[in-house]
């Protein structure tokens, strides 16, 4: 595209609308040429204007400039400065000319960039191009993307390879250490991460959470697996090579969790299955040794009281005394609790009596069979525990007087009872948050018994809410449960979907005093310390 500067006086008089020249139009572009705008090309195609008139018109020129408003001028001189920085004289010539053509045809002369040979409108074209390039220029300061998408930019860079992603040496769910990025943005002087682990008889349950209002946490990270230890431990009195294989598998992982997270505490420890094998320390020995793991045998009194703290928010103001039972592989805990008189806010305080059963739903499955469960096998587990009861004599309780029977149920923690409860709400998959908290009727819970009793293992294993690793428990828990319910008689049960890791959580939370402050993020001001000790 040629301009004045190549020294070609343009046709300011042709209107892009009209060949005729309009009166106006011809005047301001007499104007243009007289003034020069400073241009040495100008002066070459009118040889007769004098001197002192060339230097008049470059005043006037200088004092409509300096009238111009202010923005138009940035925008002018932005786009000046843009155009000889970016573009080519080849690719302004391809530029110019494809604007001639589709604003005056083949005939017309190109006119000024920007500008119209009608008066100085610019086409549709150019300022939809300069909406365009005006919305990503970096001069404005603007960020090209937003810290959303940066930040997915950067994970998905991160799993194809290009750069380490966070925790990701550890397990895909584990965002523990920063990125690259990540490390020159301020960070909470905090790190407030929990860890609570529970090698059960029959699972490995690892949670990792962050104190959040009081008496609460949010879940930042969990796993849970079924490893079976206590397989054969009845009948041996010892941890099998399979099942402490299986569980090494699974500590491993949740080893890695803790390696990738910044966690304040944790404490880790195993119930019954270490406690009553006779291999159980030769076993905690090797854990260590191959995964880094320090994990501690527990006592079925801080069990019981583990499982109580792990359920004190489902207790409400008009309940006076409640049952807690926990329903485990290997071991069954039994807490009564009586909040009849100087109610505080730690549940486990108010526990009057307590005790352990040395029976979960491995041992009673293995010595009755799980596959093949008859009315016949049902009612045998319910007497073989029932006699267990039987031994058990707790105090005289104001709370379980019988006066008022409505202000007394039955809490489960376990996984017998979420199963009666997936399949009461008749859940197509397990969903915790539609579980955790659920009020159970006597007679509906009666009816789920019925139920499961008349499916065989091959209905019981189809079912989404047992799934095969359970079909063979779920009956022995549900033995279990009934003979609680015929020492304790209640009008109603509420489901918990938690346990021992949820006491843990709370314990190492309130003596840290991670509730103590008021506010959200007074837990922030505190610095980290003792990070990765147990309790």
């Amino acid at each position: 595209m040629k301009d004045l500067r190549d020294g070609v006086t343009p046709n300011a008089g042709v209107s892009l609308a009209d060949d005729r020249s309009s009166g106006r139009a011809t005047e301001a572009a007499s104007d243009g040429m007289e003034q020069g705008r400073g241009n040495s090309a100008t002066s070459g195609s009118n040889p007769g204007v004098s001197a002192p008139a060339r230097a008049a018109a470059s005043e006037s020129a200088d004092n409509s400039s300096r009238t111009e408003p202010v923005g138009r001028r940035r925008r002018r001189r932005r786009k000046s400065a843009q155009k000889s920085a970016q573009s080519t004289p080849h690719q302004g010539k391809r530029e110019g000319t494809a604007e001639a053509t589709a604003g005056s045809g083949a005939q017309s002369p190109p006119p000024t960039p920007g500008t119209s040979a009608a008066g100085g409108r610019v086409s549709e074209k150019k300022k939809g191009r300069r909406r365009r390039r005006k919305s990503g220029r970096a001069i404005q300061g603007r960020p090209l993307a937003t810290q959303k998408a940066t930040d997915r930019a950067e994970r998905h860079d991160a799993q194809s390879g290009s750069m380490q992603l966070p925790g990701q040496a550890g397990d895909a769910q584990a965002h523990g250490q920063p990125s690259d990025s990540e490390a020159s943005a301020p960070r909470r002087q905090a790190d407030d991460l929990y860890a609570a682990l529970d090698l059960g008889t029959n699972n490995c349950r690892l949670l990792i959470a962050q104190p959040t209002r009081p008496g609460q946490f949010r879940v930042v990270d969990a796993f849970s697996r079924i490893v079976r230890l206590g397989e054969g431990l009845d009948a041996t009195g010892a941890l099998s090579n399979d099942a402490m294989e299986r569980a090494v598998e699974a500590l491993k992982v949740c080893a890695s969790k803790l390696k990738n997270r910044p966690v304040r505490r944790h404490r880790l420890i195993a119930t019954e299955a270490c406690r009553s094998a006779r291999n159980g320390q030769e076993f905690l020995d090797r854990v260590l040794r191959e995964t880094g793991l320090e994990l501690e045998i527990v006592t079925r009194e801080t069990e019981a009281r583990l499982a109580v703290a792990g359920c004190s928010s489902l207790v409400g103001r008009d309940t006076d005394g409640l049952v807690l039972f926990d329903i485990g592989g290997g071991s069954s805990e039994i807490a009564m609790i009586d909040l009849t008189e100087n109610r505080s806010n730690r549940l486990a305080n108010h526990i009057k009596a307590w005790t352990s059963l040395p029976v979960g739903v491995v041992t009673l499955s293995e010595r009755h069979g799980g596959c093949l469960v008859t009315p016949a096998v049902f009612e045998a587990m319910v007497a073989e525990v029932d006699g267990m009861l039987d031994a058990f004599t707790p105090p005289t309780l104001p709370a379980f007087s019988g006066l008022d029977v409505s202000r007394m149920h039955l809490l489960g923690t376990s996984g017998t009872v979420t199963t009666l409860a997936g399949l009461h709400l008749d859940l197509p998959r397990y969903d915790r948050r539609r579980v955790d908290g659920l009020w159970m009727s006597n007679a509906e819970v009666d009816l789920m018994l019925d139920k499961l009793l008349s499916w065989d293992f091959a209905a019981r294993a189809a079912n989404p809410c047992i799934g095969a690793d359970r079909a063979d428990l779920v009956l022995a828990g549900c033995a279990i449960l009934q003979s609680i319910r015929k020492r304790w008689p209640s009008e109603r049960m509420r489901v918990a979907d938690r346990g021992l890791r949820e006491g843990l959580l709370n314990e190492m939370m309130a003596a840290d005093g991670a509730w103590r402050g008021r506010g959200r993020n007074n837990r922030y001001r505190h610095p980290r310390s003792n990070q990765g000790t147990t309790s």
